[in-house]
């Protein structure tokens, strides 16, 4: 998932793709790109807003798990930098997530 920068990032022209002519030109990020310092946070801000829509809420406790649903009905997920965990107690809802 590509983030969307919260502050403007400038790069230069990489080797290989710079237009002839105007090869001290840089340009400017609309996306957040593999490297970046800025991506880590693009991609957590990303993420979580995406859950949100899907009706998950973060733990207050513990930052990197939303859950969704009750009881059996529970959808837990857990976040590791670019890795989810899911698990519950209702295959079918994992399944809906999943989709």
């Amino acid at each position: 998932m590509h983030g969307e920068l919260e502050e403007e990032v400038y790069v230069s022209q990489p080797e290989g793709y710079a237009v002839k002519g105007k090869k001290q030109h840089i340009l400017k990020l609309s996306k957040a790109l593999y490297g970046l310092r800025q991506v880590p946070r693009a991609w957590n801000v990303k993420l979580d807003k995406s859950l949100k829509k899907l009706n998950f809420r973060r733990c207050l406790s513990e930052q990197a798990v939303y859950t969704r649903g009750t009881g059996a009905n529970a959808v837990i997920l857990g976040v590791y930098v670019d890795d989810l965990i899911v698990t519950g107690g209702n295959l079918d809802e994992i399944k809906l997530f999943k989709e």
